[in-house]
């Protein structure tokens, strides 16, 4: 490993210490660094093997996050991880961090702020803006009216 290499894994290994990162988003930073191809694949083998890079756990975090935090919907996140390079197995994993009953509740409570927020009068109007919100937030169309109904 030449001494550029080097300076490129340790500043690497910082850049994956400081918060979960996709391969392609290290592979990118290398790029913009000046490392290229061989070296950085060679720089990305060795953060894996350090355990500095680990997609699964990317991708579990960032769907926990964006659930938890942002109120996404599984739509949303799995369409934001497949746009990060995650598929298959990871995906399937992250998926796994949103738990059934949870993620209904959320979708209630994202419903019934958002009804909070509405000035109209119309009730057709009003369920409508709400779905149209929910989906937007990633939400499956089914869901959304089984919540719909059942709160009316």
């Amino acid at each position: 490993m030449t001494d550029s290499v080097k300076d490129a894994l340790r500043k690497a290994a910082m850049f994956c210490a400081y918060q979960e990162r996709t391969q392609q988003e290290v592979r990118d930073r290398l790029n913009g660094w000046g490392v290229y191809v061989d070296d950085a694949e060679e720089v990305i083998a060795e953060l894996i093997q350090q355990n500095y890079l680990n997609e699964e756990r990317f991708a579990k975090s960032f769907a926990g996050g964006k659930f938890r935090v942002k109120g996404w919907g599984r739509r949303k996140i799995k369409q934001q991880l497949q746009q990060r390079g995650i598929s298959g197995y990871n995906l399937d994993q992250a998926m796994k961090e949103i738990a059934p009953d949870d993620y209904r509740e959320t979708l209630a409570d994202l419903l019934a702020k958002k009804r909070q927020s509405l000035r109209d009068d119309n009730p057709l109007v009003v369920k409508q803006k709400l779905v149209r919100y929910a989906l937007s937030k990633g939400y499956e169309s089914e869901l959304i009216f089984t919540v719909l109904n059942g709160e009316e």
